[in-house]
């Protein structure tokens, strides 16, 4: 009646067992990857670092009025050849009140999103590894290691490709809290320049922000997409892993890069502002 062997029950429990270590190692994974991105939102939680934000806070609000003050010098300025516009100057004033009361505030529950939406997807995406026990997994890596021309060569090759890939969002993700708080601090900086209409440097800005928020949601989720693919078919897994590490890149190459960049523009602008104070303080003088 029943013609199944002790060897096929043994291999079949064998892969099951091998299976579900295997939905654990992706778990794991999962939690660690999600443990790292959690630093950097914890990071906003400690009291130094608040006291911090709220110092650029400060900060910003100061550049903001100094720059309403400069912005009035230059519609004055203006206004006596009669280039002056009240509206843009309102205009931009309004800009800059919305940008130094969130500058400190957006960047951070927008990365606190990222993280809360890269924990959900990642959680979902490991219990996607089902223990079948059909041999799939034991049965495709004694292929890879008996059948290729350099097994064990090959099998130290995988090794280093994947703890590459793993090592490098590690690391990336260990310092991105660090980075955001760089991002607020310089964000503040910005407040002078943007009442005055000059707003290249604070749109870049922006871009940086959310390429760092964008970079954490894709990389912890690419991981996770690769080591369930390693399963199966290793090589599409290890390239999935792999690419994960070069999503900073190709954001970049679409204006979403985390590296900050000189704005010509703006100190074009910053001083030609300068020279026009100048002129306007020693016209009042005279």
């Amino acid at each position: 009646i029943f013609n199944i062997s002790i060897e096929d029950i043994a291999m079949n429990l064998m892969e099951y067992i091998t299976d579900w270590l295997y939905q654990m190692v992706v778990g794991v994974f999962s939690e660690l990857f999600t443990a790292i991105n959690t630093l950097g939102s914890d990071l906003f939680g400690q009291p130094w670092v608040q006291q911090i934000v709220a110092l650029f806070s400060n900060l910003g609000w100061v550049l903001f009025v100094v720059g309403i003050v400069v912005a009035l010098f230059e519609f004055a300025i203006e206004s006596q050849s009669g280039r002056g516009d009240p509206k843009t100057l309102s205009l931009n004033i309004i800009k800059g009140f919305f940008a130094v009361n969130l500058f400190s505030v957006v960047p951070v529950q927008l990365y606190s999103l990222a993280v809360n939406m890269q924990r959900n997807m990642s959680w979902l995406m490991s219990w996607t590894v089902v223990p079948e026990g059909n041999g799939n997994l034991a049965l495709e890596c004694l292929e890879v290691i008996e059948n290729a021309l350099f097994g064990p060569i090959l099998a130290i090759i995988i090794i280093f490709m994947f703890g590459y890939a793993v090592v490098k969002v590690f690391l990336s993700g260990l310092k991105r809290g660090g980075i955001l708080l760089i991002q607020v601090a310089v964000g503040s900086l910005y407040m002078f320049s943007v009442p005055r209409g000059f707003t290249d440097g604070f749109v870049m800005w922006i871009k940086q922000v959310i390429a760092l928020c964008l970079t954490t949601f894709l990389q912890s989720v690419m991981m996770v997409c690769g080591l369930i693919l390693f399963k199966d078919q290793w090589l599409m897994g290890l390239g999935v892993m792999l690419a994960a590490g070069e999503i900073p890149r190709i954001a970049g190459m679409f204006g979403l890069e985390t590296a900050a960049r000189p704005n010509i523009n703006g100190v074009i602008n910053t001083a030609q502002s300068a020279v026009h104070l100048t002129q306007m303080i020693r016209t009042v003088a005279k």
